[in-house]
This record gives structure tokens, C-alpha cells and sequence, in this order.
């Protein structure tokens, strides 16, 4: 339960946010108008609402939010109806299972809440908003149909402000581009962009559906629905996203790439833009480059102190192969920007070759691979080799060419640091000695592999304690600790429901020691590798995440999850098989 009107005006005077004397007037005012202390002190401009809500929240521990578009399903409001919503000052949100989140100014009021779960017929769930903020969004949503133009024009001022674009040649106007170039379209590219950007999402996704449009973003690697905007406006909204891209909006058959730089939140954004065409429509995908989201000191990555030592041995020596493996999105190119960070000096000339290039960084000279024209990565790679280079980075060993080339650097006096697709450390000779790598000259060459995987983090808003299943304690080795209680998110409005907010790394480091270095040379099996990381103390994926589960970080099942094919999937393959 809340405090008292009286306790919140002393909790802000022993924060030193207003004086006495305000809150003696807005004490005042209150009484004769019969409105919210909050409200009040807000109105005279004492404090700020964005003051009044984490003054609650930390008091109370009430949820408070913001409220704007794409947050609340308009639809939702006739389940309370426009007149009870507006005596109540209540809003629902948004609704998960049978649990409805809705936006009350008096979250604390109990017969409110009685009186919501008779209209409603499902939990609720309540969370602080503004009264104004209500209101304003009561009006605009209230009768039941929300004119698209109007909200969407709605926009320009209050929500998309800061978006802007790079300029572009937009060529001959068509019809189809003055409908792209019409507020609505517009703003609502825009909208998508900046919710995006605002909840730290990866990637976009705007997907033709039977029913019109469906527009989903990646957070924490798990996509999630952003919005369903009304039927018709798909192909102008793939049309606005090209148009900025600087893409074909006339072809449609084939699939295209595009980049733009967007400004949000006041800081620059890069986007990559790829359309592919299917049974219903275009698809596109956008992936959200921000540097805000970038780590580059490879102390904050989550390696553990004697994995992130080994790690920087391997850096540091003057030549060699290191090697970063992981599947698609599991953050192998931060870690190799982060080293490449650590490395870089105005006495050493650093060359990359990437495909695309995700982050353009300083000191270092950044070369884009493009197969159209002939630059591949090998064709780039001994190009380099005729630049004096000291460290050189490749952004993906995808070839036997590539390989070969890679390890004859890193023979010859060069560092190379590269990425490979593979399931774990060890599984990365193998897949090399797939490419004809013989052994011997992979074992002269190679400093060290890095494995990594990204698991989600409980969220520490709705963290609560859970025990796991007989099963799930098996699986990660823990047999011995049942009824030891582990910690989970229940699901909260911060998390999206989900029980997690944000991710952690999880790494698998395999130095080349003098042993590791023999029994690569002798071509022993990935399985003998695995068995030798473990003797010379080499923790494994799972290992890691499990302990990271044990610290209460994140859950025994997201772990196993994440590992799975390591521990199980090609565990028994000799070395010349399939990594």
C-alpha cells in the first residue's frame, strides 16, 4: 500500500525536492480542489512527473509508466467501457493470459480494482500513471475506433521529434511515393524506428500477413509484436523503409539491401535494411546498429578473471590464429571489436575485413567484402597481406581459401583474429581440418578458440524464487542440490511478461597450451579435446551457465537451452566430421 498523501510531501522534503512552504501550498490547493497531492505538486511545477513517479515507485514500490502509442491495445478499452474508465482513471494496457495490466492514477485503490476484475473478468494487474496521461489517452482511444490519420499525425511533436534521416536522392515522384510521403506513412516508419530504439531492440521485422501488416522486434533474442497497423498501408510502409534505404522501391521480385542512419533518443543510429520477397507481400528486416549498445572493454564482456587472462595471452602474443565461434547473434563480433579495442595503437597498422561492416571504428582500417564485384574474403584477405599490416581481423572464415590464407598470416608474422561458425571451442579444429587445414600447420598457427552464447537475465523487477525439475537438475549436473530454490521472473510490464530483462555471455575459452598444441597436431577427435580442456581446468559452456544460474542471474532451463548442442549434439564426432 501507498503512503499517505502527508508522508509522500516529507518524502519529497527529505530529498531535498521542494521546500516547507510548497507543500504547505499545494497542501492548500489540494484541500479546497480535492485532487491528488502528486497531481498537484506537479501542476505548480514543484517537481516533475518523471520526479512524482520514481518518488512513488521507491516509496511504494509501485510499477509507474509512461504512457504512449504502441504501449496500450486500443481495443481493450471497451472491455471497461469509455464512462468507467473515465470515473475510475483507468486504462488497460495490454493483455498476457488472463492478466490484464492496466494504468491506474490510484493503483492502491482497492474497490477500483474489484470493480475491474467484475468488468473485466481477468487478473489485474495495476500500475501507476499520471491522471493527465490517462485522460489524454481515454480521449483519443474512447468510442472504439481510432482513426488512423489523426493518431498517426498525432505524432509529429510529442513522439518522433527526434527521428530524422540521412538525405537521399529520392528520384522521379511516382503515385506510390506521394502516398509514402504523406505524414501518416511517415510517421508511423518512424514510430516503429524510435519504439524500437527506445526498448534496445536488434532487429525489425515487417512481415506481409493475410490480415494487413505485422511488425515484430527482436529483444533479447526473442521477437515480440510491436504493432499490426491497419490493412492496406503495407506496401507503402515497405516503400517508405526503401526509400530512406536508399533501395529499388519498383523492384519487388528480387531482394535487395540497403543502410540508413537514423537520429533517435539524440544520438545516431545505423540501420542495415534487407527486403526478400514472398508468397504475401515483401518482407523486410532491419538491423539496429547502436553504438550506445556497444561494449568495448573486454573486463565488461563477462569473462571470468582467469578466462579473460588467457584470452589476452592469446592477443597479446605477436602472431597466431585466435578464433571466435557461436551461431548467428550470439555476439561474436563485440567480443572481436572489443579485443581489436584492446589492440589498437597509433604504432600498429590494423586492417578488418568484414561482411557488413557493423560499427566503423577509429585507428583501424575497415574493408567492406563485396562478392558482386569480386571482393571476397580471400581475394581482400591477400590484398591485405601486400599492406604492411601488423593485426588483422576477419569477419568470417566461411571457405578452404579463406582458411588457408588466414593461417599462412598468421605463420608469417601476422596476428589474425577471426570468426567461425561452430557448436564449441574444440569443434573448431575440427571444422577447420573439414576445410583441408592440415593438422600440423593448424597446430603451428592456432593461439586459442573463444566459444560464446548469449542467455537471458532474470529480470531483477519480478525476480522471485522457483525450484527446478528433477529433470532440469540432471541435465546441468546438479543432482545433489534438489529443493534448492534457484531464482526466475514472474513477469512483470519492465520485462514484456517474459521473467527476463537483458542478456549475459556465457564463454568457453581453449588456450593452446604445449598439450593442447600436441593433441591438435596428432588429430585427435573433438571429444579427446573436450576431455583434455577439462583436465588442464578449461570450463565448458554449460559449466559457465550454470554457474551463472547458481548465482541467481539467470534459470537452470535458459542455460540448457543455450547449451544444448554443445553438450549433446556432435560430442562423439572424430575430427574429420562435420563441426
Amino acid at each position: 500500500m501507498p503512503a499517505p498523501k502527508l508522508r509522500l510531501g516529507q518524502l519529497l522534503i527529505d530529498q531535498g525536492l521542494i521546500t516547507g512552504q510548497q507543500l504547505n501550498d499545494a497542501l492548500v490547493l489540494q484541500k479546497a480542489t480535492g485532487r491528488m497531492l502528486g497531481e498537484v505538486l506537479v501542476e505548480k511545477q514543484f517537481i516533475t512527473p518523471a520526479i512524482l513517479a520514481s518518488t512513488l515507485a521507491a516509496s511504494a514500490g509501485i510499477q509507474v509508466c509512461q504512457l504512449r502509442h504502441g504501449l496500450i491495445d486500443p481495443a481493450l478499452l471497451k472491455l471497461v467501457g469509455d464512462e468507467e474508465a473515465e470515473r475510475l482513471l483507468v486504462i488497460p494496457m495490454f493483455l498476457v493470459r488472463d492478466t490484464l495490466t492496466v494504468a491506474m492514477a490510484e493503483p492502491q485503490s482497492l474497490p477500483a480494482i474489484d470493480r475491474l476484475r467484475q468488468l473485466t473478468g481477468k487478473r489485474i494487474r495495476p500500475v501507476f500513471a499520471h491522471a493527465a496521461n490517462i485522460k489524454e489517452y481515454i480521449a483519443k482511444y474512447k468510442g472504439g475506433n481510432v482513426n488512423v490519420d489523426e493518431f498517426l499525425t498525432s505524432l509529429v511533436d510529442a513522439d518522433i521529434s527526434v527521428i530524422d534521416k540521412e538525405a537521399v536522392d529520392e528520384g522521379p515522384v511516382s503515385d506510390l511515393d506521394k502516398m509514402v510521403s504523406g505524414s501518416p506513412i511517415v510517421n508511423l516508419v518512424n514510430l516503429m524506428l524510435l519504439s524500437a530504439v527506445r526498448d534496445k531492440a536488434s532487429d525489425l521485422h515487417v512481415e506481409p500477413d493475410k490480415k494487413g501488416t505485422r511488425i515484430r522486434y527482436r529483444i533479447d533474442g526473442v521477437l515480440r509484436d510491436l504493432m499490426k497497423p491497419p490493412t492496406g498501408m503495407h506496401s507503402a510502409i515497405i516503400s517508405r523503409v526503401k526509400v530512406i534505404g536508399k533501395m529499388d522501391i519498383a523492384e519487388k521480385r528480387l531482394p535487395q539491401e540497403g543502410r540508413v542512419r537514423i537520429v533517435a533518443e539524440g544520438r545516431d543510429i545505423d540501420l542495415r535494411v534487407s527486403s526478400m520477397p514472398t508468397l504475401l507481400g515483401e518482407k523486410l528486416v532491419l538491423r539496429i546498429l547502436d553504438k550506445a549498445n556497444l561494449r568495448m572493454d573486454l573486463g565488461q564482456l563477462g569473462f571470468r578473471t582467469d578466462m579473460l587472462d588467457a584470452f589476452k595471452r592469446m592477443l597479446t602474443k605477436p602472431n597466431g590464429l585466435v578464433l571466435v565461434t557461436g551461431p548467428t547473434g550470439s555476439g561474436k563480433t563485440t567480443t572481436l571489436y572489443s579485443a581489436l579495442d584492446l589492440l589498437r595503437d597509433p604504432e600498429l597498422n590494423l586492417v578488418t575485413v568484414e561482411d557488413p561492416v557493423e560499427y566503423q571504428l577509429d585507428l583501424i582500417n575497415q574493408i567492406q567484402v563485396n562478392a558482386q564485384i569480386g571482393m571476397t574474403f580471400a581475394k581482400a584477405l591477400r590484398s591485405i597481406l601486400r599492406q604492411d599490416p601488423d593485426i588483422i581481423m576477419v569477419g568470417e572464415i566461411r571457405d578452404e581459401e579463406t582458411a588457408r590464407v588466414s593461417i599462412q598470416a598468421a605463420q608469417t608474422g601476422h596476428l589474425v583474429l577471426a570468426t567461425l561458425h561452430t557448436n564449441d571451442a574444440p569443434a573448431a579444429v575440427a571444422r577447420l581440418t573439414d576445410m583441408g587445414i592440415e593438422p600440423y600447420l593448424l597446430s603451428g598457427a592456432l593461439n586459442g578458440v573463444v566459444a560464446q552464447r548469449l542467455v537471458r537475465t532474470v529480470c531483477g523487477a519480478c525476480a522471485a524464487k522457483y525450484y527446478p525439475s528433477e529433470a532440469e537438475l540432471r541435465d546441468a549436473g546438479l543432482t545433489d542440490m534438489s529443493g534448492r530454490a534457484f531464482r526466475k521472473g514472474a513477469g512483470c510490464l519492465q520485462c514484456h511478461d517474459t521473467g527476463f530483462r537483458g542478456r549475459a555471455a556465457l564463454y568457453e575459452v581453449m588456450e593452446i597450451t604445449s598439450e593442447m598444441r600436441r593433441s591438435v597436431h596428432r588429430g585427435s577427435s573433438t571429444q579427446e579435446l573436450r576431455d583434455r580442456m577439462a583436465k588442464l581446468g578449461m570450463k565448458s559452456l554449460r559449466e559457465e551457465g550454470v554457474a551463472l544460474a547458481l548465482d541467481g542471474r539467470t534459470t537452470l532451463d535458459e542455460v540448457l537451452l543455450a547449451t544444448q548442442r554443445d553438450e549433446e549434439g556432435d560430442a562423439l564426432a572424430p575430427a574429420g566430421a562435420a563441426a
